[in-house]
Order: structure tokens, then sequence, then C-alpha cells
């Protein structure tokens, strides 16, 4: 028994050693999508003050496809040493497990929780030139003319699509649903008139609503966003129960060990309250999050519960 007990007690030591001196070698964060987007920023912008910090590397690994579960699936299957982890969009976390069969990954189960890195709402926008002047306006229209007006989205499940859909369920109406390849062609066609409307991040519409080439009729946050003071909520416009917000976080694969766990999500922490990196995200109209493991794992619940029954009573599908 004294045999087995030391031989416990040495590898307690050596987990110990391991946290203590992690990292040791270059940290890999994977992006289960292309270079550019919100969730790429995110790990852009913490990547080099992590290696500043730990004088070790920490690169970006786009690992992009199939609504980002190629990457998600890849930090399923690391090593959980605290050499790789995932910086993603809600998408693969709480919305995809509902509308593609047969993942490869358990998202509920197979990640160790870091942290909510950064949040931002939705916002309801129109061309410049649309006659629509307000929520009320959409909703007379909508409700006049069923199934007529066409809400652009990044594409099939995508936080703007569902958004989309919460909308139509919680004011009875209906438009229809237009998916583009990525946030960038829905722009363009919203501001060309091509498409009537579109529930896009407020950080990605937000040069166009300040250029003039877009209206912004409401934000789906419980209060104003500060980079857009004037644009009432959903609530405040009449709509309730329609907030949403499109959040970027942090998981590394299932079974990182508690000591490095710890030391990652305060350096993960420290990066994203950073001034330079804080003001990067807020000053386009990311609410910086940071929340603990316990509490990010809570909250993936709940959102993992309310996109379920959103995508169940809207019956989508992306397959």
């Amino acid at each position: 028994m004294k045999k087995y007990l030391t031989a416990a007690a040495l590898g307690l030591c050596l987990l110990g050693a391991h946290a203590q001196n992690w990292p040791e070698k270059a940290v890999t964060l994977v992006v289960p999508f292309p270079p550019g987007g919100s969730t790429d920023q995110v790990a852009r912008a913490v990547g080099p003050f992590l290696t500043e910090k730990f004088k070790q590397s920490f690169l970006v690994d786009n690992r992009a496809g199939a609504t980002g579960t190629i990457g998600a699936t890849f930090v399923k299957r690391a090593a959980p040493d605290g050499y790789t982890f995932l910086v993603t969009s809600l998408g693969p976390l709480v919305i995809v497990p509902h509308l593609i069969k047969g993942l490869q990954f358990d998202a509920l189960k197979d990640f160790d929780h870091i942290t909510v890195a950064v949040q931002s709402p939705n916002v309801l926008v129109v061309p410049a030139n649309s006659p629509h002047k307000s929520l009320a306006d959409v909703i007379a229209f909508e409700k006049a003319n069923p199934g007529k007006m066409t809400f652009a989205s990044a594409g099939n499940g995508s936080s703007d699509h569902l958004t989309a859909e919460l909308f139509w369920q919680e004011t009875g109406t209906k438009g229809i649903h237009v998916p583009y390849k990525g946030g960038a062609p829905a722009h363009t066609d919203l501001i060309g008139g091509q498409v009537d409307a579109s529930f896009q991040n407020v950080n990605a519409v937000l040069q166009y609503i300040k250029g003039g080439k877009m209206r912004p009729l409401a934000v789906t946050s419980a209060k104003r966003s500060p980079v857009l003071p004037d644009v009432p909520t959903m609530a405040e416009a009449g709509v309730k129960n329609v907030e949403v917000t499109s959040w970027q976080a942090i998981v590394a694969p299932k079974g990182l060990p508690p000591a490095v766990r710890e030391k990652a999500h305060a350096a993960f922490v420290e990066a994203l309250n950073s001034p330079k990196v804080k003001d990067q995200f807020t000053s386009i109209g990311f609410e910086m999050v940071t929340n603990t493991a316990a509490e990010f794992a809570t909250f993936q619940q709940q959102e993992y519960a309310r996109w379920k029954k959103v995508i169940e009573t809207g019956k989508i599908t992306i397959e």
C-alpha cells in the first residue's frame, strides 16, 4: 500500500510541476472558421499578449469547414495537456448539435470550459432607403404580407438566421430566410436592396450603420448598445423574449489537469482584459465577459436548451 501511495504522491507532484511550468512549448489556438471573422479576431488578439507573457508562441490554426465542426472535432481528439485550445463561436457549442446528425463530438461532454471571452448583440438592419423606419413597420408589413419580406443571414444555422426565426416565433409573423456563404455577401446584398432586412452582429455592421448604408431598427440585448445608444432594444420597441447575443468562447479537450486549466483561465482572462485587447473589442460593440469555467458551463446548458427549442419549433434543418 505504501508503494502505491508513494507512486500516487509522485504523480501529483509531477502534475503540479507540469502546471507550474505550463506552457513549456508552443500552444495552438484552433479557430474552426476562416480568418477575418469575429472568432478569428479573438484568437489573434489574445495570442500576442500570451506569447509575450509566457515567452512561448500561441499560434492560431484556422481549421474551417462544416459549420465549425471540423475544428471542434480536431480539438476534441487532441491531447488534454494544455497545448491545444478551441476558440469558437456559439455555433459548434449550442446550435450545430441540433442541426447536424452524427457529429464526432458531444458539445456538452467533450470539452473543458475555460471562459466566454466576448459577446455582442445582434441588430435588425434594413437598407438605408428602406421604407421601414421602425420595428413596428417591419411587423406591420409582415402581418399584412406574410412570407414576403426577405431576411439575409451568413448561412443556415448562424446566429443571424436563428435570431430571425426566434423573432418570427415571438411576433407570429413569417419572412423568407435567404442564407449566404458568410456575412460579407449578405451585407453587400442588403446594402444594395436585394434583400429587405437582416439580424446582424453589431460589430459586423457598425461601419455600415455609421456610414449611412444601413438603418438600425432594434438591438437584441437587454440594454441598449453603447455604440448604438439611440437604437432601442427589441423589448423597448415592443417585442419581448428576443434577447440574443452572439458570443465567442475558449474550451479545451476534456481532461485538462485542473491546475493547468486554472492557470490557462487566468491567462486568457488577463489577456482579454488587457487595455489594448479590451479597447479593440468594446469600441466595435463587444462586451467583455471573461466568466469562470462553472459560469460558462451553466451558460452553455441554458443556451443549448434555448436554441434546441427554437430549432425544433421552427422545424429548422440544414442538411
